[in-house]
């Protein structure tokens, strides 16, 4: 019985836990890449929001990424994760809308 209850309730909480995969976005030759600032927007770019969200810092201006999320590059709330660090990183795509929808994301380890 208590199997039975632990199927019940635990299992189906578990397909909500949080994904802290890396997500890979394709490198694409034909587009400029640049380099940027990345970290959480509120937590260190002093942007305006309700939630911890990546965003980048591109000629001194910030934006709230669109196309990957905070937690697929680790624990952003770990020494090194974009809560606590502005970390380097290397990206492609376009701003829309105040925001930057980005095709490809990359870390630069230093």
């Amino acid at each position: 019985m208590k199997n039975l209850l632990l199927l019940i309730f635990i299992v189906p909480l578990s397909l909500y836990s949080q994904d802290t995969s890396k997500k890979e976005l394709p490198f694409d030759p034909n587009i400029q890449v640049i380099e940027a600032k990345a970290s959480c927007g509120i937590c260190m770019f002093d942007m305006d929001g309700f939630k911890c969200e990546l965003a980048v810092k591109i000629d001194g201006v910030n934006y709230y990424i669109h196309g990957t999320d905070i937690d697929h590059y680790g624990d952003a709330h770990s020494d090194d994760g974009f809560c606590n660090a502005i970390r380097d990183a290397k990206i492609q795509g376009q701003i829309v809308d105040d925001k930057y929808v980005v095709t490809y994301f990359e870390l630069i380890e230093r």
